[in-house]
């Protein structure tokens, strides 16, 4: 409709070089703007693909920014500061799970200079476990083996909560930047898998048997 209205809108002359229409119908004129009419859309159509290839850098361009993104991301999995090793297992000397994390954990620390805090978690109440002090002394040997000789060690005994959220508790608290969790600790139930995202702040390591 646009083009109709530009045509009936530019007062133009009769052109010699075309013949005159027949005499039933009115007689129509053409100016040579109507014959130059591709020229003069041919640029708009040239402007329009240019647009689209800037348009298409400027999604390049505004895409770069994200890489640091990216990377402050990939940091926080490569830069640890400070450690969480959360023991569940009731075993005075320790069961090749929690072994596992311990190892885990003192390697760990050796390679990024981070700091290392222990949490020996129950639900009973340390004097009705009499083993109490034998698997303290084994937790205290196997560190020493990996290398470790400063680490935080708490005891979280007989609080009623579950150890999952006593778990995320200490995280929070000291502002940690992982948990180690042996894969046995789920499987034994001492931890609740579905909770570990709703209660623990930071990432988590699940390490297979």
């Amino acid at each position: 409709m646009a083009f109709a209205h530009y045509l009936l809108a530019v007062p133009v002359e009769p052109s010699p070089n075309f013949p005159k229409p027949p005499t039933s119908n009115p007689p129509l004129s053409i100016s040579s703007h109507c014959l130059n009419l591709s020229a003069t859309l041919r640029p708009k159509t040239h402007k329009l693909s240019l647009f689209a290839r800037l348009r298409r850098i400027g999604h390049k361009a505004k895409a770069k920014p994200q890489e640091p993104e990216v990377s402050v991301a990939s940091d926080a999995f490569t830069e640890f500061k400070h450690l969480l090793l959360p023991i569940t297992d009731r075993s005075p000397y320790l069961s090749e799970g929690t072994r596992q994390a311990i190892a885990t954990t003192s390697a760990l620390a050796k390679k990024y200079g981070a700091d290392i805090t222990v949490v020996v978690i129950d639900e009973q109440q340390k004097e009705s476990l009499p083993e109490h002090e034998t698997q303290l002394s084994s937790i205290r040997w196997h560190l020493s083996e990996g290398g470790l000789k400063d680490y935080n060690l708490l005891e979280r005994l007989g609080e009623g909560s579950k150890p999952t959220a006593i778990i995320g508790d200490v995280a929070d608290d000291l502002n940690l930047d992982l948990v180690v969790i042996s894969m046995e600790a789920i499987h034994t139930k001492h931890i609740d898998a579905n909770l570990l995202a709703e209660f623990i702040p930071c990432p988590v390591m699940l390490l297979p048997l």
